[in-house]
């Protein structure tokens, strides 16, 4: 049996896909009947799909349609023009989860910044979007976090709560140092024993 072939071309299905993008195209106008829309249409059309979903940095923009077989030159000229008309704001996006990831999570700086990385936001980006947390904010968080972990293990033992509240926060990326006076005060304030392990010997 002769191989598949596209519609008029003679050529098997398979070569005329081959070292071309998977096709995304849009679901409108002629891209969207066009059996072969052209890099850049497929481009456009996995960027809007993917900010339509959720805001999104330049470098994770890049991977997907590196992902999708996007030529480089075609990846870079169409976030180009995404950045220009302000649909693709590495400042603001960087901005907005420091924002959020503080607020709901509770994260700490140096968490943020370890998130921010994995985005793909560039140190500079990085630093200045971090300003939106001063020290003040990140103790008052940690400080909540605290006595929300004491609170959910009031039944168990002080070493228990101790250990399990150091633990919660040291994921969140909150200094040894910081824990260890806000965990004190916390229990010396319930009238618990604050004694427990010392973290300050590990800071820096």
């Amino acid at each position: 049996m002769s191989p598949r072939t596209g519609e008029g071309t003679g050529r098997p299905a398979a070569a005329r896909r081959r070292g071309r993008p998977a096709p995304e195209p849009p679901e409108g106008g002629a891209a969207a009947v066009d059996p072969e829309p052209d890099p850049e249409q497929v481009a456009r059309a996995i960027v809007l799909r993917l900010l339509t979903g959720a805001p999104r940095s330049r470098a994770q923009l890049e991977e997907a349609l590196a992902k999708r077989d996007v030529p480089s030159d075609v990846a870079a000229h169409v976030l180009d023009r995404f950045t220009e008309v302000g649909l693709v704001d590495d400042e603001e996006y960087a901005r907005m989860l420091v924002r959020s990831r503080h607020r709901e999570r509770g994260l700490s700086r140096r968490a943020l910044g370890t998130e921010l990385r994995r985005k793909g936001i560039d140190d500079e980006t990085a630093a200045a979007a971090l300003e939106e947390v001063d020290g003040d904010d990140e103790e008052q968080a940690a400080r909540a976090l605290v006595e929300k972990k004491l609170r959910a293990t009031a039944s168990l033992e002080t070493d228990v709560r101790v250990r399990r509240t150091y633990a919660a926060l040291a994921r969140k990326g909150y200094p040894p140092g910081l824990v260890s006076r806000l965990v004190r005060e916390a229990l010396a304030a319930e009238g618990a024993d604050g004694d427990g392990p010392d973290w300050s010997e590990a800071e820096g």
